[in-house]
């Protein structure tokens, strides 16, 4: 059993505590005082103190059981040796008194009686103490301060404190901030302010991430935030990001295609549209335009009205449900409107939606007796253009996912822009000599055998003289543009095909063909060069048959050079980087520079810059990194093939040979 034991450590732990107080108390003056010998020899005497008190306590405990527990009956030895039954049976006997007796107030107390707190000890350290704190006093006061010794040292003991303000245009309704080097981001146009709270502490310089620094002092520095940059100070880098101010968003809702077709019994359209910005929207209006009438007969009538603003300065919603009286359409007439929004920035922007277009088609006409007169008053209908009609497909193929469109519906769009493609493949084929009609000329050509009337002469010349050749050599085209018009109409054609087949995504891809044919058709030009023959320069007669060469002028052209993509000291400098030698004067304006006009993105730019920083102080581990960067701004490099004249002759092959003969 281990009884023993755990009585023995119980003891040893309460008469642990009782001198514990002394070995601390003992410290204090050598930690006050700062002396680590003073203090490592306290240590060495509580250590031999603990030694010489577990000893005591080892040898001791059974008699202090004995002469201060009297329920023991002076029999604590036979905790420690019991070597009879009887002896043994005495033992648990005590350790049943011992369990209901020894609480901690009794062991408290028998520690109390035989140990001591040791204070004794205490007073000989302490006047040692005292001593040595004497002594270093009288030896600091004798040693003479060096005169301007220590105003230096205050001042250098100074930390500098900054302070960095930051104040948002006044357009954001942004608060200022104020506190110490932190990263910020703000709006474009922030005015930032730096200054010292502690002028005392001498001047301080702020490294900025573009190679600029600033100087703060007693008076403070300022920086108007246009770019995103990173600024150094005390060998702490703050990253401080310019968010630009984004222009307003127009969202049209009603109607939801751009091009909305009214019923012809409709009385209501409905409007609703969303402008949103960043801060404030300073102004957004409605433009409306009427037009009525076909042909040339069209009359415009324009409109305009204000869009009332909302609780938020941020957002407008606007909806409405007009009514065709109060839009002034009738039937057969076209709205067209647009939204033009502008911000509240130091440079506004304005920005402008599509054009949407309602239209209300007119009633049927009745058929009527057709006269001599009728054509005379039917105006000509303007023909569509190739880019409308990929619009209206475009327009046609969004409907079809989006809503679910009868088949009705979508054969009568589908033909309607066919027909509209036909018209305009029959505008352009007429310049290659093709008929106005679809199929050709239904009265033409047909038969050659009622050419001349009855009764009347004959006139074979007139009659049948005329040339049944290929229509395309009617006209006065040459060959190139003639190509360009045949892949047109071909592309014309497929896409009808597949609109009149219902199939309107299929005809998107010939529509698109068509309009760039179309588009190189008319942006095709003829160009003229001037040709002029070679005049050397004139030969001064009094330098003729001399043998001197100075002053005159070569026959040869020189070969324009390209212009050179990599400047000649960036490229020095990326040479340069790629060794640990030493690097161009003026190298850091050339990757600044070369960095702000070649990086738009900012990240990459802050990051390059950062680059440049860590070169300059010395990192040659930062070079790779820097050479990377600067190699990235290169878009693209020309490979210059500039021929240079050089003379083959049987001496010069035998001396780059090495040969002479």
């Amino acid at each position: 059993m281990h009884a023993d034991a755990d009585i023995a450590g119980r003891i040893w732990r309460a008469a642990l505590l009782r001198r514990l107080p002394l070995w601390v108390l003992g410290a204090l003056p050598w930690l006050s005082l700062r002396l680590l010998p003073g203090l490592l020899a306290w240590v060495a005497w509580c250590m031999w103190d603990g030694a010489r008190l577990r000893q005591r306590v080892s040898h001791g405990w059974v008699s202090w059981l004995d002469a201060d527990v009297p329920e023991l009956e002076d029999s604590s030895a036979l905790l420690v040796d019991a070597d009879t039954p009887l002896a043994r049976l005495q033992r648990e006997r005590l350790l049943a008194r011992i369990a209901e007796r020894l609480d901690a107030r009794t062991l408290r107390a028998i520690v109390r009686r035989h140990v001591d707190m040791g204070l004794s000890w205490l007073a000989p350290w302490l006047v040692f103490a005292a001593i040595v704190w004497y002594f270093g006093q009288q030896g600091s006061a004798a040693q003479p301060a060096a005169p301007g010794a220590a105003a230096p040292a205050a001042r250098a003991a100074v930390v500098p404190q900054l302070t960095l303000t930051a104040i948002p245009p006044s357009y954001t309704g942004l608060a200022r901030s104020e506190g110490a080097p932190r990263h910020l981001e703000l709006p474009e146009g922030s005015k930032l302010t730096w200054c010292l709270k502690n002028p005392e502490a001498g001047q301080t310089i702020l490294e900025l991430s573009d190679g600029r620094t600033l100087n703060v002092g007693d008076k403070c520095a300022e920086l108007a935030a246009t770019e995103s940059l990173f600024w150094r100070w005390r060998g702490a880098r703050y990253t401080l990001k310019v968010t630009p101010d984004a222009p307003p968003q127009i969202t049209v809702s009603q109607p939801t295609q751009m091009i909305q077709e009214l019923k012809p019994e409709a009385k209501t359209a409905a409007m609703a549209l969303t402008v949103r910005d960043d801060y404030a929207v300073r102004r957004a209006t409605l433009h409306l335009t009427l037009a009525r009438g076909s042909g040339e007969n069209i009359k415009f009538t324009d409109s305009e009205m204000p869009i009332p603003a909302s609780k938020d300065p941020r957002v407008r919603n606007w909806s409405k449900q007009w009514t065709l009286a109060e839009l002034g359409m009738e039937p057969g007439d076209e709205l067209y409107f647009f939204v033009r929004a502008v911000d509240n920035a130091a440079r506004p922007h304005t920005v402008q939606s599509p054009t949407y277009t309602l239209r209300l088609p007119a009633p049927e006409q009745e058929e009527e007796e057709q006269t001599s007169a009728m054509p005379m008053l039917v105006k000509p209908q303007s023909l569509r253009s190739q880019r409308q009609i990929i619009i209206d497909t475009e327009q046609l193929i969004a409907d079809m996912k989006a809503t679910r469109m009868n088949a009705g519906e979508v054969r009568e769009r589908s033909e309607a822009i066919a027909a509209d493609q036909a018209q305009l493949r029959r505008r352009y084929g007429q310049f290659l000599g093709e008929e106005s009609t679809l199929f050709g000329g239904e009265e033409e050509h047909d038969d050659h055998d009622d050419h001349a009337a009855p009764g009347k002469p004959l006139d074979v010349l007139h009659e049948f003289g005329h040339a049944h050749d290929e229509a395309e050599n009617a006209t006065m085209y040459d060959e190139g543009t003639k190509k360009i018009l045949r892949r047109a109409l071909v592309a014309m054609w497929d896409a009808e095909k597949a609109l009149r087949a219902i199939t309107p995504k299929t005809a998107l891809a010939p529509e698109l063909k068509a309009l760039e044919a179309i588009k190189e058709l008319q942006q095709a030009d003829r160009i003229y060069l001037h040709k002029t023959a070679f005049v050397p320069p004139p030969i001064k007669e009094e330098i003729r048959m001399t043998g001197d060469v100075v002053g005159t002028a070569s026959y040869r052209r020189e070969q324009g050079e390209a212009q050179d993509a990599i400047p000649l000291p960036l490229r020095e400098l990326v040479t340069a980087l790629s060794s640990e030698g030493p690097l161009p004067a003026l190298w850091t304006r050339t990757a600044h520079d070369w960095v702000r006009e070649r990086l738009a993105d900012d990240e990459q730019r802050l990051a390059a810059q950062r680059a440049v920083q860590d070169v300059a102080d010395g990192c040659l581990r930062c070079r790779p990194v820097l050479r990377a960067w600067l190699r990235a701004g290169v878009a693209q490099a020309p490979v210059i093939l500039q021929a240079k004249p050089v003379a083959q002759t049987p001496f010069t092959r035998a001396w780059s040979k090495g040969e002479p003969k």
